[in-house]
């Protein structure tokens, strides 16, 4: 049956339109559904395996590209299941220090969303050290207000734009910066943990915008802030913890880059998805909302939350410290590629940013404009 094989042609075309390096959403969209592609890949497979139907040259040639297709699609999204190695131990029963230990929610609000009491009965459920909220404006930080009480340390940032962010923190913070990196639109915060026990963590929560129709035509300035913000951690050789909703699924090129620029670490890889969006079809799913944190770190625990309302789920991690966890994780292995494809992301975000008049005078952006600052 024709069908079956245009099937198979869409999974090919859609899996190595992916690789195309350009950053426009439409080529940029195809890093999402790799799940998806990947479902209706092994469909067609095996309905072309099984349909009784005559092995043309053309036929063959499909099936050979669709195992290829196959091939890639489980080759980015494997690392993300329990056949992986672990990137992240799991701290042992005998272990577990809880003064060394900090506990999190990340929640994508949605503005429109009415329904704040059932993030607010997740947070007294699981009392955790910090609630970064994204989405969030005025309404909901006054809505918010019942949990301040908990929380004496607090960065509020309401906005309307649908990047608003709000922490929330038990913990003291120290050194609380708002940034705007490279757009006047999209806030980041930057501050500095203490734990219990003493240790200090620096802190970033980020949401930059995704490549999409409705948002940015590409995702230049996203990748040039989470790249800029790899490359400060990556100087930086402390405790360290990056979250929010990055508007990147974690197997992307530009994620994964990152990861290698700054030294982080991603509890997912080895375990599962931790698909956070889109709560309300569980077809559509991927995972947009991370936690990043540098090798001294464990996992105690980590899940996703229920729904709230939102169009994404809030995530729950525990993480505990210790240099006995240095000492047995491993960065991810960085390249002179790297570095340069790093560093060409970064200069060309900040002549995007400056071609459309959305950079603010930022240290960080800065410091690259002038050439201070170098990979």
């Amino acid at each position: 049956m024709i069908w079956i094989e245009i099937l198979a042609c869409i999974v090919i075309w859609l899996s190595f339109w992916s690789l195309i390096p350009r950053d426009e959403w439409w080529f940029r969209g195809a890093d999402f559904p790799r799940l998806q592609i990947l479902a209706v890949g092994l469909l067609a497979f095996v309905l072309m395996i099984v349909c009784d139907a005559a092995w043309d040259f053309a036929r063959e040639l499909i099936l050979i590209g669709l195992i290829g297709a196959l091939a890639f699609q489980l080759k980015m999204v494997l690392p993300y299941t329990f056949f992986w190695k672990k990137q992240v131990k799991k701290v042992r029963a005998s272990q577990l220090d809880p003064d060394k230990q900090i506990s999190l929610i990340v929640s994508n609000v949605l503005t429109p969303n009415t329904q704040y009491h059932l993030l607010i009965e997740l947070i007294q459920k699981h009392q955790p050290d910090l609630v970064l909220t994204l989405e969030t404006d005025q309404t909901w930080q006054n809505e918010l207000s019942v949990i301040e009480p908990d929380y004496p340390y607090r960065v509020p940032v309401p906005l309307d734009n649908l990047y608003g962010m709000h922490l929330y923190s038990r913990l003291k913070l120290t050194e609380t910066e708002v940034k705007f990196i490279l757009s006047d639109e999209i806030p980041s915060i930057h501050t500095r943990v203490t734990l219990p026990s003493g240790n200090q963590v620096q802190l970033y929560c980020l949401h930059p915008k995704p490549p999409s129709p409705t948002e940015a035509k590409d995702s230049t300035l996203r990748d040039a802030e989470l790249l800029i913000v790899g490359d400060q951690i990556k100087d930086i050789d402390e405790s360290c913890i990056v979250m929010g909703d990055l508007n990147d699924v974690a197997w992307s090129r530009t994620t994964r880059l990152f990861q290698r620029i700054s030294g982080l670490l991603d509890p997912r890889v080895g375990r599962h998805f931790v698909n956070t969006f889109h709560a309300d079809y569980p077809l559509l799913r991927w995972s947009l909302d991370h936690v990043f944190h540098s090798t001294d770190f464990a996992l105690v625990h980590m899940e996703r939350l229920p729904h709230i309302g939102s169009d994404h789920f809030p995530v729950y991690v525990v993480l505990q410290t210790g240099r006995v966890f240095e000492q047995i994780q491993e960065e991810l292995e960085q390249t002179e590629e790297d570095e340069q494809e790093a560093q060409d992301a970064i200069q060309e975000g900040i002549e995007q940013a400056e071609k459309e008049e959305k950079i603010v005078t930022d240290d960080i952006a800065r410091d690259y404009k002038e050439g201070s600052k170098s990979l």
